[in-house]
């Protein structure tokens, strides 16, 4: 029996409980792959192809670490000024009345206190006092890193990390191919939308669970290529500390660059009560979910082809589980 076997029976019972048609666990722990298990289909058409290593699932949100490492990796090359740089002159054509006091550091952690209307921006609660998850808070930093450093956040990407490290089952895809799952979704769902644009700021970036994984094990070891560092693992550790305004209430999440961090409890916290302090996770809409537990080394990567919760379904409750089911079969 592997030590994580009851990991993959907390993914198999999500699995039952949501509109799936696969689903998929890996595990690594000091870099090395613990744990591995795939069932179920990539699709519900007839003779669709089973889950497998290289199946790419849709990373939904899972896709903003990347954008923050984009905006982390500017800000140490001097491109960007800091996170406390506000983002008003940037955007000469918006109201700035409504962007005032909104600074890079409340894009990331979701306390910028924006929200699209109508199509219409306006500004829910003074920047800093507040914590919500909207969008528009990483469609502004997108178009940010791209006005400041005249690169697309899959260029700096790509470059930097996944061409580097041969990481070649995860990105942007404008066409989908035989390895790509489909997106079981409600019709019509408000919140789904898919874009040929891969330029790294629209939502349409898959990867395998292994692939996945190795990115999140980057955040835990320097990585050298040819014998010459890479990223430094300072960027990383910049990533995923809390980044959270000071301003900020203590019942609410607390953030790095759009990672979920380990902290003081609240409600609306994705992390298990259960994982250790220093943790940081990551959940998407098709309830993809990227846990790091440094203190462990552990990287615990799960994936779906859903898109939403279904009926009776508690997504916080369930991905908390996950983690704290991770931790269980660790001691």
């Amino acid at each position: 029996m592997n030590q994580f076997t009851l990991v993959w029976e907390n993914v198999l019972n999500t699995f039952h409980q949501v509109d799936a048609s696969g689903a998929a666990l890996m595990i690594m722990k000091e870099g090395q792959v613990v744990a591995e298990s795939y069932t179920g289909f990539q699709s519900n058409a007839f003779g669709a192809r089973a889950i497998q290593k290289d199946t790419l699932f849709h990373l939904a949100s899972v896709r903003k670490t990347f954008i923050g490492f984009a905006a982390a990796y500017l800000i140490q090359e001097g491109v960007i000024q800091s996170l406390e740089q506000e983002i008003a002159p940037i955007f000469p054509e918006m109201d700035s009345g409504i962007l005032e006091g909104v600074s890079i550091r409340h894009l990331i952690t979701h306390t910028h206190g924006l929200r699209l209307v109508n199509g219409e921006l306006e500004k829910e609660f003074p920047a800093g006092t507040s914590w919500a998850y909207r969008n528009i808070g990483v469609d502004l930093l997108s178009e940010i890193i791209k006005k400041s450093s005249g690169r697309t956040i899959a260029n700096i990407v790509e470059t930097e990390v996944l061409a580097p490290l041969g990481l070649t089952e995860i990105g942007w895809y404008g066409e989908l191919d035989s390895r790509h799952v489909e997106v079981i979704r409600k019709e019509n769902d408000p919140h789904w939308y898919t874009s040929n644009n891969v330029d790294g700021s629209q939502m349409n970036m898959f990867a395998s669970v292994r692939d996945l994984a190795r990115w999140g094990a980057l955040h835990l070891t320097n990585v050298k290529v040819d014998g010459k560092q890479l990223i430094p693992l300072e960027i990383f550790e910049y990533c995923t500390a809390v980044q959270s305004p000071n301003t900020l209430p203590l019942d609410y999440p607390r953030n790095g660059f759009f990672w979920f961090v380990q902290g003081a409890s609240c409600d609306r916290t994705e992390i298990g009560e259960e994982v250790s302090n220093d943790a940081y996770q990551i959940l998407g809409y098709t309830n993809v979910t990227l846990l790091v537990i440094p203190e462990h080394k552990i990287v615990a990567v799960r994936a779906f082809n859903n898109f939403g919760s279904s009926v009776g379904y508690d997504y916080l409750k369930d991905v908390r589980g996950f983690g704290n089911c991770v931790m269980e079969c660790l001691r």
